[in-house]
């Protein structure tokens, strides 16, 4: 069996997230009908991680097997069949697991504080400012201490572990624009934790959590006094890493 990836990227607003779910529409079941027909054989594929409902991927990878070899012209057909939600980029052959092997994730949250039509599908907006940077940027960097992170995870997870090494975290603002980005980098992320991660974040900013609050529940690994997600339309898995990559 030849394994494929495939680099590609989506919208997901339209998506009840990547995981294929029963009677729902989502990244996994879309692509795996499309790469059903044009091999002519039941295809699964398996993606570098599990985007929810609504979230964004402008780089994302999957695999999938099959003893056949590449067809003609294979993304130009993937992607007329597609919608516009989705694109494929390329297709090679590499042995690695599209989610296992996979050494480093980022993510990019946008928040946008004057209300516009063009930006609202892509980015949060948030009119309640202003915000205590500041103290956003030291709640932030704070994270940088721990390699657990239970208070940011998803109810009924099922994640063995709580344990993600932080490689990068950084806000981004632009006054003249009135909007904030979010970079978080690690080696993997819980269920629900990133956009966690921006609310706790927010709530600082608007001081209803105190930055001795957020040290203490990370601490002792507890529960904050206001604990709320971003919403998803403002997340985008924006890079994936691999050791020794034969995508590269």
């Amino acid at each position: 069996m030849k394994r494929h990836f495939l680099e590609i990227a989506y919208l997901g607003t339209n998506f009840s997230g990547w995981q294929m779910q029963p009677n729902k529409v989502t990244v996994q079941s879309t692509i795996a009908e499309k790469l059903s027909t044009i091999y002519n054989e039941p295809i699964t594929c398996l993606g570098c991680g599990r985007t929810d409902s609504g979230v964004h991927a402008s780089q994302f990878f999957l695999h999938f097997e099959t003893d056949k070899n590449v067809p003609v012209n294979f993304l130009y057909r993937m992607n007329k069949m597609l919608s516009q939600d989705i694109v494929i980029h390329r297709i090679f052959e590499c042995d690695k697991h599209a989610r296992f092997d996979a050494t480093y994730r980022s993510y990019d949250y946008f928040i946008h504080f004057k209300k516009s039509p063009f930006l609202e599908p892509h980015s949060f907006f948030f009119p309640y400012s202003p915000l205590d940077y500041e103290k956003m940027y030291k709640a932030f960097d704070m994270l940088n201490n721990y390699i657990k992170f239970k208070p940011f995870e998803k109810s009924k997870s099922d994640s063995k572990t709580s344990i993600c090494r932080i490689y990068k975290t950084q806000i981004s603002i632009n006054e003249a624009k009135h909007q904030m980005k979010i970079h978080i980098a690690a080696n993997r992320f819980l269920r629900g934790m990133v956009r966690r991660i921006v609310g706790a974040l927010i709530m600082v900013g608007k001081d209803k959590i105190t930055l001795e609050e957020f040290k203490t529940v990370m601490d002792h690994q507890g529960t904050f006094s206001i604990n709320i997600a971003a919403p998803a339309q403002g997340l985008f898995l924006t890079e994936v890493r691999y050791e020794n990559f034969c995508g590269i």
